[in-house]
């Protein structure tokens, strides 16, 4: 196995002391021996006092005494691929008979796939579809949102794709649901829909369905009394994964990659690290714990072309494992230019940025020149060099071995996400309200946020909806520009522009994002010099909003739209999804966290054209 090859520029001491400490310690050995423990003893046999791995890798019970879950299952199903290299064949039989099922059941092939999870249960599976990995088999569609458009334009997409009616493509598409909460609620909510329109189709839909999670969550019970097929998520049995870890080696992760022909003998092999790539982990790790020692916390990605599609997942990884903490953060910024004029000069007491580089040997697409360009500028610059055509799961297994140092060096727990369990039990008690009252409008959440008068139009199509800052003769964009300007005089650092609605596959959602792009360049990096995160909600509120949520330091904007799209065969009611657009509002407000809401009328290139405006007289007034 090719080595990894590793520098760092314009570093400090720092990092080395970091590393003698991970290497000194053999943290691989002794995460085998707790693993060890676990298999042959169960949880109930640790004690947390006496060892702090069990604080950074597993998670406790409310006393923080007793360990709920072994969640080591990141490592140890490395460690196992060596060992088990009938994984590949036997994955191999399984979709074999998911295909023949779907055979025996409609006398048809497989054609589509809609995965429905959130976060880290269908990340992966969209990295893999932008790095081109599931080209070469059925269709890939990640319903990763309750946003009824979302499951409209798949729909609309699978129909257009196949040139048949509804019913006859349905039945040619394998519904995968997958969630590893107990309480995750929104695959269920799309199982929900989408069982439904094959009962109402007159389809039986059991060949059609399987699910992946923990016995007696609430995906288990919906999909058991449906006679849904349960598929063990890990090939050993166990569930000892959290969700942004059941990549590269669990069948969450196995079984697209397995249907478009990708070699899983190889995939497999791919994550059971040698020494020197473990090395070069822990050094990363302990270079982005220098910097972010030293107030250089935002750590800018720039990957090559071949593997642009992983910088999200890459981000996902780093910012919901590390993001609990007020007191240390790491935020990974992506889809970012480089461009010296957006950054502040390395002399200067508020710059804040290091940077990694990663590249391919031998490559020639500019990588070179970016990071020479940024070290001759002064600023922290960590070069990752990855081997020609290097197998995905080796990537992906080394950044978990590098979020993990971190954590060690933290003392943090990387497992958990508490950021994240607080929006959901505030999404589903305002959900539960809505069903109670007869409509997420009646909602106490809702008057609120929305239903004040502290509000302000643009151009009749665009509402700020503002709080905390002086509105009296003022138009939107002054307030926003105020708002904005308030927040960084109140050490928020960077920013977020999140629209709750489908961005991925309508043409209309993608205009938005396009629009809050040109809003994060204008105003954000050019004005104010600082990062932005511009995604979907509330798909991501399962990855980045766990570092908005803990950290804080952020700005956020949240954008929804008044009209809701629904697919033509159901009435797919919108109240969850924006349930889930008032919950993220309420626990960063509840976090003390610097946030404001935006309302659309409509999709419409008139309304779209009046948000830009909005942002470009906002930005001349920062």
């Amino acid at each position: 196995m090719a080595d990894l090859a590793l520098h760092f520029y314009n570093d400090s001491k720092e990092t080395e002391t970091h590393f003698a400490e991970l290497k000194h310690l053999d943290l691989v050995a002794r995460l085998k021996a707790l693993e060890w423990r676990v298999q042959r003893k169960g949880v109930e046999a640790l004690d947390p006092s006496k060892n702090r791995l069990i604080h950074v890798t597993m998670e406790m019970d409310e006393t923080g005494r007793k360990v709920k879950k072994d969640l080591l299952g990141v490592f140890h199903l490395g460690w196992q691929a060596g060992e088990h290299p009938e994984w590949a064949e036997e994955i191999g039989l399984e979709l074999e008979t998911l295909r023949s099922g779907l055979k025996k059941a409609h006398g048809v092939r497989l054609r589509f796939v809609i995965w429905a999870g959130m976060g880290g249960s269908a990340e992966d599976k969209s990295m893999y579809q932008a790095l081109g990995l599931l080209k070469k088999g059925p269709r890939y569609y990640a319903l990763d949102s309750t946003d009824p458009a979302k499951l409209k334009h798949i729909l609309d997409d699978i129909q257009r794709r196949s040139k048949l009616d509804l019913a006859s493509a349905l039945k040619r598409t394998l519904v995968v649901g997958m969630a590893l909460g107990m309480t995750s609620y929104e695959p269920v909510v799309n199982l929900e829909q989408l069982a439904a329109l094959y009962d109402g189709l007159g389809i039986d839909s059991r060949a059609n369905f399987i699910y992946m999670t923990v016995p007696g969550s609430l995906l288990d019970q919906f999909a058991r009394k449906r006679g849904y097929r349960r598929i063990e998520l890990q090939m050993d049995g166990h569930y000892s994964t959290a969700g942004r870890h059941s990549s590269p080696l669990t069948r969450g992760s196995l079984y697209p990659l397995g249907l478009c022909g990708v070699d899983l003998g190889a995939w497999i092999a791919g994550a059971n690290l040698g020494d020197g790539d473990i090395d070069a982990a822990w050094r990363l790790s302990s270079f982005l714990h220098a910097q972010i020692e030293a107030r250089r916390d935002k750590v800018t990605l720039v990957l090559p072309k071949a593997l642009a599609g992983a910088a999200l997942w890459t981000k996902q990884e780093f910012e919901e494992s590390l993001g609990k903490s007020e007191a240390w953060g790491i935020k990974i910024i992506i889809d970012e230019k480089v461009r010296l004029p957006h950054y502040r000069s390395r002399k200067e007491p508020g710059q804040d940025r290091a940077f990694l580089c990663v590249q391919e040997k031998g490559s020639l697409d500019g990588q070179r020149e970016k990071a020479a360009a940024l070290r001759r500028a002064g600023y922290p610059v960590a070069v990752l060099t990855l081997p020609r055509r290097m197998v995905l799961s080796r990537y992906m297994q080394f950044i978990h071995y590098c979020v993990f140092g971190l954590a060690w060096l933290r003392d943090m727990n990387f497992v958990t996400q508490p950021g994240v369990e607080l929006y959901k039990a505030i999404a589903n008690r305002i959900h539960g309200e809505s069903k109670r009252l007869g409509g997420i409008q009646k909602t106490a959440a809702w008057r609120e946020i929305l239903g004040t008068e502290r509000r302000s139009k643009w151009r009749g199509r665009v509402t700020l909806h503002h709080w905390g800052v002086e509105a009296a003769g003022r138009t939107a964009p002054q307030i926003y520009a105020a708002m904005v300007q308030a927040a960084i005089a109140g050490r928020n650092e960077y920013a977020e522009l999140t629209f709750f609605g489908d961005t991925r596959f309508s043409a209309r959602g993608r205009a938005v994002r396009v629009k809050m792009a040109r809003a994060a360049e204008a105003l954000f990096l050019s004005r104010l010099k600082i990062p932005v995160d511009i995604y979907e909600g509330p798909a991501m509120n399962h990855s980045y909003h766990e570092m908005i949520i803990g950290h804080g330091r952020c700005f956020s904007t949240i954008l929804l739209a008044e009209t809701v799209e629904k697919p033509r065969e159901l009435d797919y009611p919108a109240d969850y999804h924006q349930a889930q657009y008032l919950a993220t509002i309420q626990a960063l407000e509840q976090r003390g966290r610097a946030v404001t809401a935006v309302t659309l009328k409509d999709l419409e290139p008139a309304t779209l054209d009046a948000l830009e405006e909005f942002f470009r007289q906002a930005a001349r007034l920062v």
